[in-house]
């Protein structure tokens, strides 16, 4: 169905010539004179006036929810002015961390959460009126495609360009709809007299000049601004061209199909490259000694890409610490299997087994890594470890030592020959070694030990003074 160049009205499919409706035509022969003046103008409604103006509409039900939810965030006592990220979170924002290990419904939840008053105040006034111009035009369940669709392709965006950001508002949508309008007017046929459009563009530059204002301070996530609008783009160009008429339900459905495809794709996108972002994300737990969290996001890693191998070695490091030994040995032969050169996988499986108390199976892997590389302080320090879990503590002392040789500050080698030589009743020696220890990295396990020592040498004095440091560096961890 053909539209009038002039007004946009319907007009019939097949028409030649110069497309003016009927009204346009006799309007204009009204005004240069060639009509009777008492000829009777038929009444015809605007194309671009709503059916029953009383109803509410799906443009109205939107604002509502979002004052309704920005209500409820002031009455829980949230600031009106900067609400912090954190907050936000706690509200359903889009953030990176969350959403991308599994609460992907923050991807809705964060259009309708504003950062303050100023914020919603611009979001809603260009959402009423944007919103009432595209459900007049597309109708209401296209509409809503439009707006739900181009939000979720603008939180989409966010997460694909700074997935650490926390994103909330409903300027990305708004955006699709300004997308989706633009399209529509140059792409398609939904023409407007100039009057009605001209106070319509100044909201879209007003509405772009706030957000462009607010990027200044940091605040405006373009990101989804423009994935918003290149959604917004492509639903208003296919609806006029495939479907202008609200009537075909089936071409519009298939229009929404495809753009939710394309949204999906990208979004699939995006999650299949974050390997390397949720492998950040659990060491940072893990800093924090909160192996338990990083291990999902280490599956997670390792079920988007099976075979990443810092992603399994660092699982298999998580199971360790938790502990569980027969994960992390499970995970560590994983390791080996992708990377048979790889020395600190075989090394720690090393470590696995001696927790375990295979001895036998530790000395094998540690001798195995020396046999490749004989100037190996880590697996010289293993095989020493090995041979003191086994009692034989001079030829473990030996083992350290020569790992010292080649790397005078391997961390914890000299610990090991303290409480070999404590072992042995050796105080002197064992009390030198922890003080080697505490030059190289001083902590808990070190002034505890070293107390032991002086307490058991009977110097009392230093034996308190290494327990109050011990203390102290426990508070402080």
């Amino acid at each position: 169905m053909a539209n009038c160049a002039k007004c946009g009205r319907k007009m019939p499919s097949l028409i030649f010539g110069r497309r003016i409706c009927e009204w346009c035509v006799r309007h204009e022969a009204m005004q240069r004179g060639e009509e009777p003046t008492n000829a009777v103008q038929p009444v015809m409604p605007a194309p671009w006036a709503a059916a029953n103006t009383s109803r509410v509409g799906f443009t109205q039900v939107l604002v509502g929810i979002n004052f309704a939810v920005f209500v409820a965030m002031v009455l829980n006592g949230i600031s009106v002015t900067d609400p912090g990220g954190e907050v936000l979170v706690r509200w359903g924002a889009n953030w990176g961390r969350l959403t991308m290990t599994g609460q992907w419904w923050r991807l809705i939840t964060y259009m309708f959460l504003h950062i303050g008053i100023v914020h919603i105040a611009f979001n809603m006034w260009c959402l009423w009126d944007l919103g009432m111009l595209c459900e007049s035009l597309f109708g209401a369940w296209t509409f809503g495609a439009v707006y739900v669709i181009s939000g979720i392709a603008g939180g989409i965006a966010s997460l694909a360009w700074n997935p650490n950001n926390v994103s909330a508002g409903a300027s990305g949508a708004i955006f699709g709809l300004v997308g989706a309008l633009i399209a529509s007017f140059y792409v398609g046929e939904f023409s407007m007299p100039q009057a009605f459009i001209r106070p319509r563009l100044r909201s879209l530059l007003l509405f772009a000049g706030y957000n462009l204002l607010f990027g200044l301070f940091g605040r405006t996530d373009n990101a989804a601004h423009i994935g918003g609008f290149i959604t917004g783009l492509a639903f208003g160009a296919l609806i006029a061209r495939v479907a202008p008429a609200a009537e075909n339900v089936l071409a519009r459905t298939a229009v929404v199909f495809l753009v939710c495809v394309m949204v999906f794709a990208g979004g699939w996108l995006r999650y299949s490259r974050a390997y390397s972002l949720y492998l950040r994300w659990g060491n940072e737990l893990v800093a924090e000694n909160r192996n338990v969290e990083a291990i999902a996001d280490f599956q997670t890693a390792i079920r988007v890409k099976p075979n990443y191998v810092p992603a399994h070695l660092a699982l298999a490091y998580a199971y360790f610490f938790v502990p569980n030994y027969v994960q992390a040995e499970a995970e560590l032969k994983r390791v080996l299997e992708l990377d048979p050169q790889d020395a600190t996988a075989r090394y720690s499986l090393g470590f696995v087994y001696l927790n375990e108390q295979r001895t036998s199976e530790a000395r094998e892997i540690f001798k195995q890594i020396l046999a490749a590389d004989p100037k190996s302080a880590r697996a010289l320090f293993g095989l020493g470890a090995t041979l003191a879990a086994e009692k034989r503590y001079n030829e473990a002392i030996e083992e350290y030592s020569a790992a010292l040789q080649i790397n005078p500050r391997l961390e914890g080698a000299y610990f090991n020959i303290g409480s070999s030589q404590a072992m042995l009743k050796r105080y002197d020696q064992a009390i030198a070694a922890f003080l080697k220890e505490r030059e190289i990295a001083d902590d808990y396990q070190t002034e505890s030990a070293l107390a032991d020592a002086y307490r058991n040498k009977g110097m009392q004095k230093e034996a308190e003074a290494a327990m109050n440091r011990a203390a102290q560096l426990k508070q402080e961890q």
